[in-house]
């Protein structure tokens, strides 16, 4: 049988939509950050090598540096898809997910250590989330829609609770956490440069749980986040002489207001309002933040989620700073932005799956070192590997990995090995290190202060003269035992 003669032009054109369709996300993404300007080509450093790319790799996904014995495995290995099997095995590590427990955690509560939710349970509670892989959205609607009563729960409602339930701060961290907006200083007025910052749009976050307040649990001895049945949130700007008081429906940023329902009267509450009895409204605004928000439906929760998941891996973000998505702060990439957003959703908010494509892509692996000559193109274009400050966090196990702490608490253990038996002994070494380098709580860590406290603990603390003596199976023990100084030099 033979084809008709239009048959292969068909297929000609044909091809290269499909070939597009079956680009991975990591190709396109090179493919878009190469066509964010003129001289990348030139300017772009190439792909690092083995040494650089191991250490980068192993510190961004399980937030230490490599042991000697993974280092030369991979060095050994001479397959071309090494890079691709060491990144599926750093996600499957049990590290992975407290590595992006530790992100998530200092990021929503900025190192708070409020009383009213332990820290590990917070911390578990992110830490099983992510070793489950729950969807990111979900995640998010779940600390946003917690209110602490359920002992099982409790801990997800860490994000309100150590805040105090402070209707400033919970409305500016929703804002710019998970709508990459700050807009704070629409507190008091419209935003005098950006048209996006509205008082309007401020007030209607804060409509969602501006009828809830804290709760004594007498029988739990401690609060849980309870509701009126009624409140309205009004307020006026400082440049209205007239000082006419407005009101607005609950809102999440750029969506329209959500629809509001009165219960009818006398049936306000399922449970009413009583002394040392919690209530419960048969309507709840709090309730409808959670879904309103973190869904893919919403354009902003997408794009803020991805371009705080792209800067975990970049050091920044393509809208930098992270909470100052507006039309006049534009992203250095903007399809990318809106390609990064449209995949994660269609992925359905997989985390793993998303770091993935972003540490496969030639981007992310580019060498610190750009070419003799070439044109800096700046931090926003991505041309070169930028240098990224360890976390408190990397810093810590880093150290006892290079210290050989963490090699000897695992020969200690022996046959009683498992992740949950080591992190028992790594986790109060590590604390000391953590305290000292982490920034103030409440204050965002976005950047890295060196202070004289941490030169101080560096030089003369107890925790790392104790990590650097002699003991059974630490680095100095092997090294005075090879003698050898080239023995001594590979194993280090």
């Amino acid at each position: 049988m033979r084809l008709p003669l239009h048959c292969p032009l068909l297929a000609l054109l044909w091809l290269p939509a499909q070939a597009v369709a079956a680009e991975s996300l990591s190709d396109q993404i090179d493919r878009l950050i190469a066509a964010g300007h003129k001289d990348y080509a030139a300017a772009a450093a190439p792909v690092a090598p083995d040494d650089e790319f191991l250490r980068r790799a192993t510190l961004d996904l399980i937030g230490r540096v490599p042991t000697a014995t993974e280092a030369r495995t991979f060095f050994a290995d001479r397959s071309p898809f090494k890079r691709v099997r060491l990144i599926d095995n750093l996600l499957a590590d049990p590290d992975c997910s407290r590595r992006l427990a530790q992100y998530v955690d200092v990021a929503l509560l900025d190192r708070r250590q409020g009383q009213k939710v332990p820290q590990p349970a917070w911390q578990e509670f992110l830490r099983t989330s992510f070793e489950a892989d729950r969807p990111y959205d979900i995640l998010v609607r779940e600390i946003l829609s917690a209110d602490g009563s359920d002992p099982a729960t409790r801990a997800r409602a860490k994000f309100y609770l150590d805040r105090k339930l402070d209707a400033q701060l919970v409305t500016r961290d929703i804002s710019r956490l998970f709508l990459g907006r700050n807009i704070q200083c629409a507190q008091c007025h419209d935003h005098p440069i950006v048209d996006d910052f509205k008082q309007a749009e401020y007030y209607g976050i804060q409509a969602f749980f501006n009828r809830t307040f804290l709760f004594p649990d007498a029988e739990a001895a401690t609060a849980v986040i309870a509701e009126k049945a009624e409140g309205e949130v009004s307020f006026v700007s400082v440049f209205d002489k007239s000082k006419t008081q407005k009101t607005t429906a609950p809102k999440v940023l750029g969506r329209p207001p959500v629809a509001d329902r009165k219960a009818e009267k006398g049936h306000e509450y399922e449970v009413a309002p009583a002394k040392g009895v919690k209530p419960v409204p048969a309507y709840s605004r709090f309730a409808r933040l959670a879904g309103a928000l973190a869904s893919g439906d919403n354009p902003a929760f997408c794009r803020t989620a991805a371009n705080r998941w792209w800067a975990f891996l970049m050091g920044r973000g393509l809208v930098h700073p992270l909470d100052f998505d507006h039309p006049d702060n534009p992203p250095s990439h903007p399809k990318l932005l809106d390609l990064l957003a449209e995949e994660f959703a269609a992925h359905k908010f997989d985390v793993k799956w998303f770091i993935r494509e972003i540490a496969l892509s030639k981007t992310y692996q580019r060498g610190s070192v750009a070419p003799p000559g070439a044109k800096d193109l700046g931090p926003a274009k991505f041309a070169v590997a930028p240098l990224k400050p360890l976390s408190p966090e990397q810093f810590a196990y880093a150290l006892l990995q290079a210290t050989g702490f963490t090699d000897a608490e695992r020969a200690a253990l022996g046959a009683g090995l498992t992740d949950a038996a080591l992190h028992a002994r790594l986790d109060p070494q590590a604390a000391p290190i953590v305290h000292t380098f982490g920034t103030v709580p409440g204050e965002p860590e976005d950047k890295f202060n060196a202070t004289l406290d941490q030169t101080l603990f560096l030089k003369h603390g107890g925790t790392v003269r104790s990590l650097i003596a002699p003991r059974p199976g630490n680095l100095l023990d092997r090294a005075l035992k090879l003698g050898e100084p080239d023995l001594i030099a590979d194993e280090v």
